[in-house]
């Protein structure tokens, strides 16, 4: 098991919503969840850049610190699908509020990557 050479201060609360929400697909992932895309495959199909492997790790590490759930079924074949708990419910508004500003500002971002291409 890998063990961390210099340890993490979680005293700050960005460092810990980063330690929560901070992957690249994450946020869309608790987005896809809330509009009821609950099938990892549904939500590698309303993700379609990303891929499956790295959509599947970063669910976990969802799982791992709460913000969803993982709900099973014992039918054949196996069937699961995730939820949002009240902490994931939780980050609903700032998702909403960060969507917001992404979409008045995406002009201003899609011109400056014009520049650099």
């Amino acid at each position: 098991m890998y063990t961390k050479k210099i340890e993490e201060e979680l005293d700050c609360g960005i460092r810990v919503a980063f330690k929560i929400f901070g992957g690249k697909w994450k946020l869309c992932i608790i987005d896809a969840i809330s509009q009821g895309i609950t099938r990892p495959a549904e939500i590698h199909k309303s993700i379609k850049i990303a891929s499956l492997r790295v959509l599947e790790i970063q669910l976990a590490e969802l799982l791992h610190f709460g913000v969803v759930e993982k709900c099973t079924e014992d039918v054949y074949p196996r069937k699961s699908d995730y939820r949002l708990t009240a902490l994931g419910k939780s980050i609903l508004p700032l998702l909403s509020q960060i969507d917001k500003w992404g979409t008045a500002h995406s002009d201003f971002v899609k011109e400056r990557e014009k520049i650099l291409a």
